[in-house]
């Protein structure tokens, strides 16, 4: 039996699919099991709560022989690390109470970091918190998902720009989210590994964010540019729309740390995933562009 958290999110939705089509037993933990696709629903055994719960836990993990462990996020916690912590702590005694021996973390790449990172180093406190379970742990560390770029949709459309914090010319380590579903789905099918270990997944580019436009305008057929948004000015918006002093700290702090570099020592020792930026802006870009033209 093979647990998945957060399984309605972007990564989780496509890991329970290549789970169910490779033939394995699957129980999610769900908030609210309405959510789930119904052929999906048809298919697994859903907990509803949320695992930062003990007693959610506590029905979900009898049996399993492995866990799926991602965090969603929480614009509205009091800060990033408390976030991550509570759902670690939780998460990490009920593993050891019910010997589950084989965990898969998705988590961020530049474990090793001196420096603050907000919301980053908040993902590696999560992992240095379920490893204390005994488990065997592996911590898929990801860079910059190449899925933040839908968020951005109407400005690609209508403005023909996208925006980041992060210098245009310098190189920004991407990944596809279906790549990461891959690689756990891979771990949690084959539990032969042992020990606990942080595994960093990156795409097969070396883009800088303007040569991701130069791509972006190939593939849509129209000129689209890249526009750096100043950190004071990423700032004053997030001020804007209610973020507490600690959010955007957490925020200022992240994209500060993946400016001065702190994906590049990763990067040198990543596993390549297979979808490169080209091949995800023809396959998932451009027709979610398209169908907001229709």
């Amino acid at each position: 039996m093979i647990v998945v958290t957060a399984p309605t999110g972007q990564i989780g939705s496509q890991l329970v699919r290549q789970l169910l089509d490779r033939g394995s037993r699957v129980r999610v933990i769900v908030r609210d099991v309405t959510r789930l696709d119904a052929t999906v629903r048809e298919q697994v055994e859903a907990i509803e709560g949320s695992h930062d719960d003990p007693t959610v836990l506590d029905r979900a993990l009898p049996g399993a022989d492995a866990l799926f462990w991602l965090v969603p996020p929480n614009p509205q916690a009091p800060s990033a690390e408390e976030h991550y912590l509570t759902f670690a702590r939780a998460g990490a005694a009920a593993i050891a109470r019910h010997q589950v021996g084989h965990v898969v973390g998705v988590t961020s790449a530049g474990h090793g970091w001196s420096n603050p990172a907000g919301v980053l180093s908040a993902a590696f406190a999560m992992d240095a918190e379920l490893a204390k379970s005994g488990a065997a742990y592996r911590a898929l560390a990801m860079p910059f998902y190449m899925e933040n770029l839908l968020g951005q949709l109407d400005a690609i459309r209508g403005q023909g720009t996208f925006s980041l914090t992060c210098a245009g010319n310098l190189p920004l380590a991407t990944v596809a989210t279906r790549d990461i579903a891959g690689a756990a789905a891979d771990l949690l099918t084959d539990l032969s590994w042992t020990r606990q270990e942080t595994l960093p997944l990156f795409g097969p580019d070396r883009l800088t964010p303007d040569d991701m436009a130069e791509v972006i305008s190939q593939e849509l057929g129209r000129p689209v540019t890249y526009r750096r948004t100043a950190l004071e000015d990423f700032a004053a918006m997030l001020r804007s729309r209610g973020a507490s002093d600690q959010a955007v700290k957490d925020l200022t702090e992240m994209f500060t740390a993946q400016d001065d570099g702190i994906y590049d020592v990763d990067w040198a020792r990543a596993k390549p995933a297979p979808t490169d930026f080209r091949t995800w802006c023809r396959q998932v870009l451009a027709p979610a562009v398209n169908s907001r033209e229709s």
